[in-house]
């Protein structure tokens, strides 16, 4: 994948993020999900490689213990993750489902070229 100018680099990328403003722009996105159920994880894993259980994994870890991975993916989706499934989650397509594999290879490989997480 070829980009339009190169990716900025993490340290300059996220570490000069104020920890307040991130904060700010992650509870926003988590908004926005909530908000937005129509958005399919499968489909937010085909695009950008990441998904609402990321968001949740994410915030688990971050936490150094004090939520585990149930309780952080509740607090993403704004209810129980399987009250979320039962209401708004639809039958994954084989189209769906290829586009998120591709999207998984290719984070895996960008991972791997800037030597890290």
């Amino acid at each position: 994948m070829r980009y339009a100018h190169p990716p900025p680099t993490q340290e300059f990328a996220v570490a000069d993020i104020d920890d307040k403003l991130a904060a700010a722009a992650f509870r926003r996105l988590v908004d926005h999900l909530q908000m937005r159920s129509d958005a399919q994880n499968v489909d937010l894993m085909g695009l950008a490689g990441f998904c609402r259980n990321c968001l949740g994994d994410w915030l688990s870890e971050a936490s150094d213990g004090t939520l585990d991975r149930a309780a952080a993916r509740e607090l993403v989706y704004g209810m129980p993750q399987a009250q979320w499934k039962a209401e708004h989650q639809t039958e994954a397509t084989p189209e769906q489902l290829a586009r998120m594999d591709a999207s998984l290879a290719l984070n895996e490989r960008l991972r791997a070229e800037r030597g890290g997480h």
